[in-house]
Formats: structure tokens, C-alpha cells, sequence
């Protein structure tokens, strides 16, 4: 739980950074934000959530 949260907070603190310097519109930040919604009520969710996980557990390793 500890880590999605993080990722939430890192992939929002970039999203509201391309707002900022206008390098993503409105609207397109609204697609993303739209197609992680409903691709996290998908069946790709617990692959995606799994390969962020081992991501994650491989990076301390390196």
C-alpha cells in the first residue's frame, strides 16, 4: 500500500509540473488521468502492479 501511494504522489507531482510549464494541455492530462482510472479496473492492473513492485524491489539491489 506504502508504495502505490508513493507512485500516486510521484506520477501526480510530475503531471502537476507538465501543467505547470504547459508542456501537457488540460485536456490531455485529463486523458491520462481518465485512462489510468479505468485501466486500474481492468485485468492489466495486478500485472502492472506487480512489475512496478518488483521495479521497486530491484532498485535498492543495484
Amino acid at each position: 500500500m506504502a508504495i502505490t501511494v508513493s507512485l500516486v504522489g510521484l506520477f501526480g507531482l510530475v503531471l502537476f509540473f507538465l501543467l505547470r510549464s504547459h508542456t501537457l494541455g488540460y485536456g490531455s492530462a485529463f486523458i491520462a488521468g481518465m485512462f489510468g482510472f479505468f485501466l486500474a479496473c481492468t485485468g492489466a492492473a495486478a500485472p502492472i502492479n506487480q512489475l512496478a513492485t518488483a521495479v521497486i524491489d530491484a532498485i535498492p539491489s543495484l
